[in-house]
């Protein structure tokens, strides 16, 4: 047997199926197709993704995906390019899994601090319609908002500040 693409690439001709066919059949970019005819695996994303591609490519062409997924890790760490870094990507689902949870904690914090100051200023308008609605009835509003007084001093303020452009 001859090395991992030159027999991937045997068994596609053989079948006499092209690359065109693969590519509109799987969207795998057709760069990567031809990257792992020629064992260039440093042109392929790398990880789980590479994997897929693989799989991607020896399904469209129907053949054996863990047979020919074993050569393809086999082949590509031995040349170097990459090695099957299981325990990385399990980290990295890892922390993307936990990014995603202390986001949707932080979000629900937020919801409950904005709801808690909504509360307090419903309570807050609240009480103060209830006790000047109160406060209108018994008569003693009037004198504890006199609003005369304050619409005299806003007519006199208004007045004044007209005055200096006259």
């Amino acid at each position: 047997m001859g090395n991992f693409g030159e027999d991937l690439r045997a068994e596609r001709l053989s079948r006499g199926i092209a690359l065109e066919d693969i590519t509109e059949v799987t969207k795998i970019c057709q760069r990567h197709l031809v990257a792992l005819e020629e064992n260039k695996f440093r042109v392929l994303p790398g990880g789980i993704l590479s994997k897929g591609i693989v799989r991607g490519y020896v399904g469209a062409v129907g053949l054996d995906e863990h047979d020919w997924t074993d050569r393809f890790l086999r082949a590509s760490s031995d040349s170097g390019a990459f090695t099957d870094d299981e325990q990385g990507w399990t980290a990295f689902a890892s922390n993307v899994g936990k990014t995603r949870i202390r986001e949707r904690e932080e979000a629900s914090l937020r919801a409950r601090w904005v709801g808690a100051i909504l509360l307090l200023l419903l309570v807050g308008v609240t009480a103060f319609f209830t006790v000047r609605f109160f406060g209108m009835r018994a008569g003693w509003w009037s004198s504890l908002m006199p609003v005369h007084s304050v619409t005299a001093r806003a007519q006199s303020v208004l007045s004044h500040i007209a005055s200096w452009f006259q």
